[in-house]
């Protein structure tokens, strides 16, 4: 455990990923995007990754509505990390009211019944009594606010991410409000934490994820979870560096025009081969050949289902 927190300290207190997201809005906006996805896939919601990110961008999306408001919920919830108080009871409740707008009746109430965890008909998990919860909410957070300066962000937010989950506070959306308050635990500790997608690597390891809570529930004692959820987070901070640096190292094999391109589709984020030509000053005949080859060494991706069409689209692919 203790080797995860220095090497996660380590990494923290280095330029690369972190400064990254700090400066460059474009990156923390895709990191968002990929933490309510795998966030709320988590939960069994259907939509992709595009068609998520759609949503957000206030685009139609053919789907489920509850699953489309759980997209907008999400959104204006993580909007909020950075306002609230991650060791005030009150404003989780707030952010679990946003999280379950429209979904839950009880949006923002501790539930007022039972709650169990099934695997088909075979019960798993046994929640508190709902009697119960107010008081162990209030014990939780109580014991938060007493260790926050002694204990370390990074066991403290997987502590309470895992507190939380067996508590099982509220009648619906309890994954999805653990996963963001201990986002909320570790940015306010260290900023760029906001837009780290742990999530992401959380839906990577889904089995384990509910594997450690199980084992932990039947041990009665939350150090297996702990030790998962720091080995995510040290993992997503590697995948991120590593995938920062794969597409430098990508730059410098690329030519002068090719990157003007590939700047221009990320620059207007959707764009169709006649304004990339316009933009750039590049010849037809050479912008088409080099979409062609990002097409197919999937760099980026043709929107729109007709390949011949004068006027399809391109974006960078996720």
């Amino acid at each position: 455990m203790l080797n995860y927190v220095s090497d996660i300290m380590k990494k923290v207190g280095e330029a690369n990923y972190f400064e990254s997201l700090n400066r460059y809005s474009e990156s923390r906006r895709k990191t968002r995007i990929k933490s309510i996805y795998s966030s709320l896939a988590i939960e069994n919601n259907q939509l992709s990754l595009f068609q998520v990110e759609d949503v957000i961008n206030g685009k139609p999306v053919m789907g489920e509505q509850k699953d489309i408001q759980e997209v907008k919920n999400a959104y204006e919830a993580y909007e909020q990390i950075d306002k609230v108080n991650p060791y005030s009871v009150d404003d989780l409740k707030k952010i679990h009211g946003i999280l379950t707008f429209l979904i839950e009746k009880d949006a923002g109430k501790f539930r007022n019944h039972g709650e169990a965890v099934y695997d088909g008909d075979i019960q798993i998990f046994m929640a508190p009594p709902h009697r119960l919860v107010p008081s162990l909410m209030d014990n939780l957070f109580n014991w938060m606010n007493k260790v926050k300066d002694t204990i370390n962000p990074l066991i403290l937010s997987s502590i309470f991410h895992y507190e939380f989950v067996f508590i099982h506070p509220f009648s619906d959306g309890n994954g999805r409000t653990a996963r963001l308050w201990q986002t909320a635990i570790l940015s306010n500790w260290e900023k760029a934490f906001t837009y780290l997608p742990i999530e992401s690597m959380i839906k990577k390891n889904q089995e384990e994820y509910y594997t450690a809570i199980q084992n932990c529930n039947n041990s009665g004692e939350s150090t297996e979870f702990i030790e998962f959820m720091l080995k995510m987070i040290d993992n997503t901070i590697d995948e991120m560096n590593n995938s920062k640096e794969m597409k430098a190292k990508s730059m410098l094999l690329l030519s002068e025009n090719e990157i003007k391109v590939l700047e221009c589709i990320k620059k207007n984020v959707i764009i169709s081969a006649k304004e990339i030509i316009e933009q750039t000053k590049i010849a037809d005949r050479t912008v088409r050949r080099i979409l062609k080859k990002f097409v197919e060494g999937k760099t980026i991706e043709m929107i729109g289902d007709n390949e011949k069409s004068p006027s399809k689209k391109f974006k960078i692919k996720e």
